[in-house]
Parts: C-alpha cells; structure tokens; sequence
C-alpha cells in the first residue's frame, strides 16, 4: 500500500492494484458558500492532479471534501463513491458514474469485483439531520484502511478490528464558546485502542496552505503528532505515527495479519 498526502485531507491511495483520489483539494482557493471574508485556503504551491485515478471517493458535501473547483477538473467518467449528500454535488457536475452509499453499505471495485471493498461508516454530524460518511476499505488480501476527517469515530468500528491503517485526525480545532469542529486529540487514541493499527497517519490538518479570514482568528488548536506518539507509547499501543510531507508518496511498512473480526 502506498499514500500520498496532498494537503488537508486530499490524499491518493494505492491499495488493491487501484488508484483511489479522496476528498481532492487540488485546484483554486478554498471557501464555504463563496463567503471569502469569513474563511479562505490558498495553495502556497501548485498541486499537480494524479493520473491515472480509478475511483474518487469523498466522504461529505462541504466544499472541503467535495471541492467544486477540483473536481471539474477531473475526468467525469471517472467512477465516483460518496456520501448521499457529496452524490449530489457530483451528479450536479455531470459526473456518469455516482454511487451514493449510506452508512452499512458497500461497494465492490476491481477486475474481479471485489478486489477492493469500501464500506460507508458513520462519520461526522454536520447540523442536527445530517452524519456524513468515513470509509473502511479492503483489499483481497485482507489489509484494511479507515477514514474518517474530523474524528468522529462510531463505535460500530471495534466489529472490524484490526484495522492495519488509519487517516484520523490527531488535533482538535476549536472555536470557543460553540466547541470542536475537528476532535482529534481524544479521539485518534480512541480509535487506535478500538482497532489496533499498524500506521496512523494524521488528517485535516494543514500542508502547503495559507488561511485568512475571520474564521480563523477565532479558530483554536490543541494537540499535535508528537504529543500523540507520546500517548500511543504510554498505552503500549505498537501503533507508528507517520507524519507524511505534502507529495510524498509513502510506502508503508505493513506486517502481515489475519483479517478483522468481521467481513467487509
């Protein structure tokens, strides 16, 4: 298995002989409901889009996850895997191949239709009516993969364990007075204790990006990657925290195990 962090929570990952491109930032600025004075991303760098892709999947509808500008770059034929409500930014695009997957189900991908299997987990709550997916992935030899962007994790997950890989964030930010939007301090633990992994890489948080805007003069961080190994360490958990450079393409040192405790 190979990964390549772009930035935030863009990443490409190799995994059963397939190219996978999740929740892709890659092209113009970043904004929420065009309200730039409230919130900006910009690039510090150009990011190049990877090609070939085999599947995009993204995990909610916010313009952070499922990037308008991104992805009409990308080719609309390309397959795509997302949440009931990033489907609909997707088909609103004029993509061919959409496949919208509700929490519990599973969508099969591969030259023998199961070389790769991604099931929908519960992710993040966005507003009181709506959760939003993360994504447990494997490929026929068994290896597993969870993502989730803004460490909710559901309990649902221990009925997978282990899982050899894990994309979770590991710093909470917050705004006070109305609490976390991303819970990774507590959270990243949590979920490393439920399930085990081999490698946690940490999401959501920053890369070749500059931030402006209102919203982040209030924005407040705590944690970090080291204070998490520290914490791993403490709970003799054999989990490695890899802290990848944006554009690199890591190989990952996976051990062979036997598949979790239930099939994907």
């Amino acid at each position: 298995m190979h990964l390549t962090w772009l930035n935030s929570n863009s990443w490409l990952i190799e995994m059963g002989g397939l190219r996978i491109l999740l929740d892709p930032w890659l092209v113009g600025p970043l904004e929420f409901g065009n309200l730039s004075w409230l919130f900006r991303g910009e690039h510090t760098r150009s990011v190049a889009i990877p090609e070939p892709v085999d599947l995009i999947l993204l995990s909610q509808g916010l313009e952070d996850h499922a990037h308008p500008a991104t992805l009409r770059q990308l080719d609309r034929t390309i397959p795509v895997v997302a949440s009931p409500n990033a489907a609909k930014v997707v088909q609103g695009l004029g993509y061919q191949q959409v496949t919208a997957l509700a929490h519990g189900e599973t969508y099969q991908i591969g030259q023998q239709m199961g070389q790769l299997t991604i099931r929908a987990v519960p992710g993040s709550p966005i507003g009181p009516m709506l959760t939003e997916n993360g994504y447990l992935l494997k490929d026929a030899a068994g290896t597993q993969l969870y993502y989730e962007p803004h460490g909710h994790h559901s309990p649902s997950l221990k009925a997978f364990a282990p899982v050899d890989v894990v994309i979770a964030p590991v710093v909470d930010l917050e705004i006070p007075l109305l609490g976390a939007i991303i819970k990774g301090c507590r959270s990243a633990l949590e979920v490393a204790q439920w399930l085990q992994p081999q490698v946690l890489l940490p999401t959501a948080a920053g890369g070749d990006i500059t931030f402006s805007g209102l919203l982040t003069k209030v924005l407040r961080a705590q944690g970090s990657p080291t204070e998490l190994q520290q914490q791993l360490t403490q709970h003799q958990l054999p989990t490695k925290l890899i802290a990848p450079t944006p554009g690199e393409r890591v190989n990952l040192p996976l051990a062979v195990t036997s598949a979790g405790s239930e099939h994907l």
